[in-house]
């Protein structure tokens, strides 16, 4: 969940902060007011390109920093810097991280849906993903991604044993010169995430050290360390127990408790004395990454992509020089990996059509709770007959049918859905694939695109639903969504000083009425609009007021019956 969000010198914004809510929150606000800079700012601290374009104008750097819970309740503060030449740093903690650690981190606690995702529903070839996605089929895509790599890269070999003369020494001589220029590093596998780690080490270690002595003295050294004060509480723990039997339990944990403090004390005590503060050693690290970093810009991107072509330079180079029984294995060696792949697909392709009925069913389901209570859906997946179709995604042609209104056949997603209905079918696939994680915290802008009236009202209370077992926040410019809210947050543009700048309020009950009805009418706000508008948002209150009344009720009656 994301409990606090601080933003400098992001685009328009100066200097912003923010506490979000537990359950549903919106941001509202005119257009261009600065809204979707605050998705930008979050999708930066869950590892999303960093941009020089996006530091304020006139600034040196921009920051965006944010304290989100776990799901095991523990707060950890993740911070992103971006200098004015486009530089990023990631701190997670205050201690440095990568882009990946900030992803990983970012998919454990946040969904982000933008505000064209939903565009993606008019290319068919963006279905399978759709459908994987739901289905839960990721670690299945990519095993069949790599069989697909294999076999690619033997046929590719066998082909290159066909080639002529004259091309043969032209690629030999190519893959030549940059197996020597791989070769020069030599770099090794994950070589430069240890050596980042090191480098964080070496960079930091006059604060490890002061703070690896201090708790070593608190522990076990101090004057009033703890394992010495333990000794008293120990004592006084036996003479409890001797008159209340409950303490006994806690009695009987002594000696693993003592023995865990002291493995931790010696420890500190070891790595305090092991640590290697050598600036000679800092300067020997960060030559080998810099000289990593030249060959995965050139090879890569990650070092991995370089380890992965050193190898295949050498089988093309022992490929362009094989003979009949070189060019005899490679054909073997082609026809297995095909085998592993379609093996590999073939239960892909099992999965899919078993998801995709679940899916069709699932999704007719909720467009029904968003104003398409009619709606029919199909999820075809296609097997595509020629292998030159086959991709690392597998052998399947996947798309969406549907028909929107009684009477009408099913055709294709892309041909008949209008953009307000792509907007709710995106929402529901969304809400479909969301993990079952409560607590999680789900992003939608403008997710409320082309839609209004019933439907509008619909999709909100979707998103209220969402709000009781997840953190909702969503950017909205329609009443019927902003009224279902449970925190409302107004984002306003302004000039002062010549300078543009956004700020964000939290709205009062009496602020939410004066938003919601400039939403329903504009600027001029007449008495009439205002008591539309707060009947809307006690209307909408009462209405999800009256669903935990009843959750309570169900509740108590399941405890009764347990009972």
């Amino acid at each position: 969940m994301l409990r606090f969000l601080s933003v400098r010198n992001l685009a328009i914004i100066d200097r912003l902060e923010v506490e979000f809510e537990p359950g549903f929150n919106v941001l509202t606000g005119e257009t261009g007011a600065g809204k979707s800079v605050l998705i930008e700012a979050i999708n930066l601290l869950v590892g999303g390109r960093a941009s020089a374009d996006l530091v304020r104008t006139g600034e040196d750097a921009a920051s965006v920093q944010a304290i989100f819970e776990t799901p095991d309740g523990r707060d950890v503060i993740i911070r992103r810097e971006i200098s004015a030449q486009g530089r990023s740093r990631a701190f997670i903690d205050d201690a440095l991280a990568t882009t990946i650690a900030l992803r990983e981190l970012g998919s454990s606690v946040i969904d982000l849906h933008g505000q064209h995702e939903h565009q993606a529903l008019l290319d068919p070839a963006e279905h399978v993903g759709l459908l994987d996605t739901f289905a839960g089929n990721a670690e299945l895509v990519d095993e069949a991604g790599r069989a697909f790599d294999v076999w690619v890269a033997a046929a590719a070999a066998l082909e290159r044993t066909r080639l002529g003369e004259r091309e043969k020494r032209s690629r030999l001589e190519m893959a030549a010169f940059q197996l020597e220029e791989i070769d020069k590093v030599a770099p090794q596998p994950e070589e430069d995430e240890r050596l980042g780690a090191e480098r964080l080490v070496l960079a930091n270690a006059d604060r490890l050290s002061r703070l690896t002595g201090e708790a070593y003295a608190a522990l076990y050294d101090g004057e009033s360390a703890a394992l010495t004060s333990l000794a008293g509480v120990w004592k006084r723990l036996g003479d409890l127990a001797a008159l209340d039997p409950r303490f006994q339990t806690y009695l009987d944990q002594r000696d693993e408790m003592k023995s865990a403090l002291e493995d931790l004390s010696f420890f500190l005590r070891s790595y305090s004395a092991n640590l290697d503060a050598s600036p000679d050693r800092l300067q020997i690290v960060e030559d080998r990454l810099a000289a990593l970093e030249r060959v995965k810009k050139k090879h890569g991107p990650a070092l991995a992509d370089v380890l992965a072509k050193r190898a295949a330079l050498r089988e093309e180079m022992e490929a362009l020089q094989a003979g009949d029984e070189r060019a005899a294995a490679l054909a073997e060696r082609a026809d297995e990996a095909r085998r592993q792949f379609e093996t590999i697909a073939r239960r892909l392709s099992d999965a899919r059509r078993s998801a995709a009925r679940k899916l069709a069913t699932s999704l007719a389901g909720a467009l029904a709770e968003l104003a398409m209570p009619a709606s029919r859906v199909d999820v075809r997946v296609t097997p595509l007959a020629e292998a030159n179709q086959w991709t690392r995604r597998g052998v399947d042609d996947v798309e969406f049918f549907i028909s929107p209104n009684p009477g009408e056949e099913l055709r294709p997603l892309a041909r008949i859905a209008s953009g307000g209905e792509l907007s709710r079918i995106m929402l529901a696939l969304r809400t479909l694939s969301t993990p079952e994680t409560t607590g999680r915290t789900l992003v939608f802008d403008e997710v409320d695109a082309g839609i209004g009236g019933a439907a509008a009202d619909a999709v909100g209370a979707r998103l209220q639903a969402l709000g009781r077992d997840y953190q909702v926040i969503c950017i909205t410019h329609l009443p019927q969504i902003a009224a279902r809210a449970g925190a409302q947050f107004r984002v306003a543009k302004s000039v002062r000083a010549g300078r543009t700048s956004t700020s964000l309020i939290r709205l009062d009950e009496t602020g939410r009425e004066e938003e919601i009805a400039r939403m329903i009418a504009g600027a001029e706000v007449s008495a009439r609009v205002l008591a539309s508008a707060r009947d809307l948002l006690q209307t909408r209150q009462r209405g999800e007021q009256t669903a935990k009344d009843a959750r309570a009720s169900k509740a108590r009656q399941k405890g009764r019956s347990n009972g």
